[in-house]
C-alpha cells in the first residue's frame, strides 16, 4: 500500500514538472502578444499540486480586424501558443458577428495555463464589471 502511495507521489512530481515547463514556455509568449497589440492587465500564479498561470490581456477591437488576425495566424505557424490565441480570437469574433451583436468594450483574452491551456475570449466587459 505504501509503495503505491510513493509511486503516486513520484508520478505527480513528473506531472508538476511538465506543468512548470509548459508555464515556462508561455512566459516567452506574452511579450510577443504585447508586440501584436495586447496589454497584460492581470497576471497570477496558483501553486498547488496542479500549478496554473492565469493571465488577462486586453486590446481595442480596432487592433484586430479579421484580415490582420489572418495575417498573424499565417506568420505565427511555428508557435502553437500564438496559434491557439489568434485562432480562438478569430473564432470568437466570427461567432459574435454571426450573432449580429454590436462590438462593445474591448477585446479581452484570458488564459489559464496548466497541462493543457484554456483560452477564453471576451468581447465587452466581463461579468460583474459595468461599462
Amino acid at each position: 500500500m505504501i509503495e503505491k502511495l510513493w509511486q503516486a507521489l513520484y508520478d505527480a512530481g513528473g506531472v508538476i514538472k511538465d506543468q512548470a515547463a509548459n508555464i515556462e514556455e508561455w512566459l516567452a509568449v506574452f511579450p510577443r502578444l504585447e508586440a501584436y497589440g495586447f496589454r497584460v492587465t492581470h497576471f497570477s500564479l496558483g501553486v498547488s499540486i496542479s500549478p496554473s498561470l492565469e493571465v488577462e490581456m486586453r486590446a481595442a477591437h480596432e487592433t484586430f480586424p479579421p484580415e490582420r488576425i489572418d495575417q498573424y495566424i499565417e506568420t505565427t505557424r511555428s508557435s502553437t501558443a500564438l496559434q491557439l490565441v489568434f485562432n480562438t480570437v478569430k473564432s470568437t469574433y466570427a461567432l459574435y458577428r454571426k450573432a449580429k451583436l454590436p462590438l462593445r468594450g474591448e477585446l479581452i483574452v484570458r488564459l489559464r495555463i496548466r497541462i493543457s491551456p484554456e483560452i477564453r475570449v471576451i468581447i465587452g466587459a466581463p461579468a460583474g464589471v459595468e461599462e
